[in-house]
């Protein structure tokens, strides 16, 4: 049975999540595109948005897109310049210093929406839930760079990266690369699914934009013409 949930969780759950980003998206895109926001509440106080919407982003943005870099790029094209452990050190001080400066940005923000009369009075159940969802999942994150200073060897770090690129390539025994993982690892994997899983349903939806405006950087110059 447990060999049948672990397959399930790590093996098949991640594809599902997947699945329902791609279309609950897209569905919500077509027929509900109103809804399409982040829904910010700057009107209701500044100040406190300002410092820690700021801090959120800009260490979340580090962590995910070292996420894509560390597990996804080829062993083939970092193995000349860093070896395993080096790294792992690589991923846990970028990684670290980045999910600090983000969980006390979401902390701030938290703060501000469960304690704000304005504000709670115009939040959703899954507005509160979701920014406690990220907490949950940055500190379990920050727990794993703590856990991986026992692990100076980079095994760890390489099963992990085995992983990720497993299921992105569709491997089918994927989820047998993470049997004998610490607890703290699989929740954190299984959460960062399940945070896929409810994007399209709630103000994560937003993440398209922010992914959407690379496009900025590439369109044409626009065409102004005088009187």
């Amino acid at each position: 049975m447990t060999h049948y949930l672990h397959t399930f969780l790590f093996g098949i759950y991640p594809y599902i999540c997947l699945v329902v980003l791609l279309l609950g998206s897209l569905i919500r895109f077509d027929r509900e595109q109103y809804t399409w926001k982040s829904d910010t509440s700057q009107l209701l106080r500044h100040r406190s948005l300002q410092i820690g919407s700021n801090l959120f982003h800009w260490g979340i943005l580090v962590v995910v897109i070292g996420h894509f870099v560390g597990f996804l790029a080829p062993h083939w094209l970092v193995s000349p310049f860093l070896s395993a452990s080096g790294h792992q050190l690589l991923a846990m001080v970028g990684g670290g210093a980045a999910g600090v400066v983000a969980i006390i940005g979401l902390s701030i923000l938290i703060w501000r929406r469960l304690f704000d009369a304005r504000i709670r009075r115009n939040s959703r159940v899954s507005d509160i839930v979701i920014v406690l969802m990220l907490w949950v999942q940055l500190a379990l994150g920050l727990w794993t760079v703590v856990l991986s200073m026992r692990h100076m060897d980079g095994v760890l770090f390489e099963s992990l990266t085995s992983y990720v690129k497993g299921i992105v390539t569709f491997q089918p025994a994927a989820a047998d690369m993470l049997r004998g993982v610490p607890l703290t690892y699989q929740l954190h994997i299984l959460l960062g699914f399940t945070l896929f899983l409810v994007s399209p349903f709630t103000r994560m939806i937003h993440i398209w934009s922010g992914m959407g405006t690379v496009a900025y950087l590439v369109r044409p110059f626009q065409l102004v013409r005088k009187r």
